[in-house]
């Protein structure tokens, strides 16, 4: 361990996201001298600007339309309406209470947090600016954990101000009337079902053949349904050309965006239009050239092994500046094991078995292979799928919609992936992702007594449909 000198650490991490912050707790933990730079928040992208805001929105606006649907389970509620300032306002709430939450975290641990921005340019320094001050620190340990950044469109009138980016979208108190957010992939998908699930006429502008590309098209088709009854318009094998500003007569000006579908020309008209392309890594303060830092695939972000080990001796990267996969719990979890290395502790990653959730209406989450990703890698497969509209806990809810499906090797019974889409559907992930990370075949899930009645039931019977036939499915 280092010296007990002010600016000297035995870990140092850039970047105080889910994955930076998660990755000094453990290091402190294992008894560690850590510090922690960030440059602006407290929880990165995620809790500031990604998953929590959109959670907290997604749950109020959940709450207004199970409030404009009541009357279906026997409950009156007139003059329904929301109050787009309060529901910022709490989301608000939601965050800081997250972050002073881990800021407790840290200051428990004795991890020294420097605010501002860190220049790495040199094994086992780090230069510091802030708003006031400049320092070098000094560590036996670096781990890199600045994220990512969101992909920009090069497209004339991304500057227009009615055109936005996700941190914007959270922040708006008077939402248009017309929508159009170019991107349908999980983040722009998921704010489509905030905004319309908000009364607001949305249109999806996506360049894939398909939303939510890389999902199995079952699960796409099961969403479809329900963007169809939200009024929310796909257009899919779209490119976006150009964004201008058009003034209708008697009204406001407005947006025109032109984009080619299928071949053929289109435009159309919006009050505000949302980028929401996807992300990708933040290289920020980073002078990967000098260090002689290997980038992972197609030069984008840096590489690493799976130990979470850069070329570079005692430089470690974790999260979405790796370019493996850009999800919170991913970086949470290379964190803990870049963190475990470094301090001894031998740990490795494995991806075979990472859940991904997506906060649709329904909600959609998936895990392990799914059935056109199976068959490429050469498995021969049996897939069972369970609907919700046999679940009792579903239908007692009020739903219907979504299903639970499981992929298994036909030779030797084992779970390769799995899905679930419908209410819950992120919650219930966890089991699918236990067994395929334990390597259970499915006549052990079969054979598992789930309770009853629960919507974690639609995985047993998806099981049991591997086994013979689900008890409550007709044939």
């Amino acid at each position: 361990m280092s010296e007990n000198r002010k600016n000297s650490f035995d870990v140092a991490v850039l970047g105080a996201g889910p994955g930076g912050y998660v990755a000094a707790l453990q290091a402190a933990k294992l008894g560690a001298k850590v510090a922690l730079i960030e440059k602006e928040n407290i929880g990165g992208t995620c809790l500031n600007w990604g998953c929590i805001p959109t959670k907290a929105l997604l749950s109020s606006a959940n709450i207004y339309q199970q409030a404009k649907n009541a009357s279906a389970m026997g409950i009156n509620i007139n003059d329904i309406s929301y109050d787009m300032n309060k529901i910022s306002q709490r989301k608000d709430r939601v965050v800081a209470r997250l972050v002073k939450g881990i800021e407790y975290l840290l200051k428990n641990e004795d991890i020294t947090v420097i605010e501002g921005q860190g220049n790495l340019s040199e094994p086992n320094k780090i230069k510091v600016t802030g708003e006031n001050f400049t320092e070098e620190i000094q560590a036996e340990n670096i781990i890199i954990a600045t994220g990512s950044k969101a992909a920009e469109l090069a497209v004339p009138g991304r500057d227009l101000p009615a055109v936005i980016g996700s941190r914007e979208a959270l922040s708006l108190t008077d939402l248009p009337r017309e929508m159009a957010i170019v991107g349908g992939g999980v983040i722009g998908m998921e704010f489509a079902y905030l905004f319309a699930s908000l009364d607001v006429k949305v249109t999806v502008i996506e360049y894939m053949d398909s939303i939510l590309p890389g999902i199995d098209k079952d699960i796409v088709k099961e969403l479809q349904r329900t963007a169809r009854r939200q009024k929310i318009s796909l257009h899919t094998s779209s490119e976006l050309r150009e964004i201008s500003t058009l003034k209708e007569q008697g009204e406001q000006e407005k947006l025109q965006l032109q984009y080619i579908e299928d071949s053929e020309e289109k435009s159309l008209a919006a009050d505000l239009a949302l980028i929401a392309v996807g992300r990708v890594p933040s290289l920020s303060g980073i002078d990967t050239e000098k260090l002689g830092l290997e980038k992972a695939e197609q030069g984008k972000g840096i590489a690493v092994n799976e130990r979470m080990e850069t070329n570079c001796d005692n430089i470690y990267a974790i999260g979405d500046v790796t370019n493996k996969n850009l999800l919170a719990h991913v970086a949470m979890h290379q964190g803990i094991v870049a963190a475990k290395n470094i301090c001894g502790k031998s740990a490795t990653m494995n991806y075979q078995a990472v859940p991904s959730a997506i906060f649709t209406s329904p909600e959609i989450a998936t895990v392990g292979l799914g059935e056109e990703a199976a068959k490429e890698k050469g498995y021969e497969i049996k897939v069972a799928k369970f609907p919700y509209s046999a679940n009792g806990k579903v239908l007692a809810a009020g739903e219907r919609q979504g299903f639970a499906k499981l992929i298994a090797d036909s030779n030797s019974g084992k779970l390769l992936g799995g899905a679930i889409v419908g209410m819950h559907a992120t919650d219930l992930i966890a089991t699918i992702t236990l067994a395929i990370e334990q390597g259970l075949k499915t006549k052990e899930i079969g054979e598992t007594i789930f309770a009853h009645p629960t919507t974690s039931e639609v995985i047993h019977e998806a099981a049991l449909g591997l086994e013979g036939g689900a008890l409550h499915q007709s044939e």
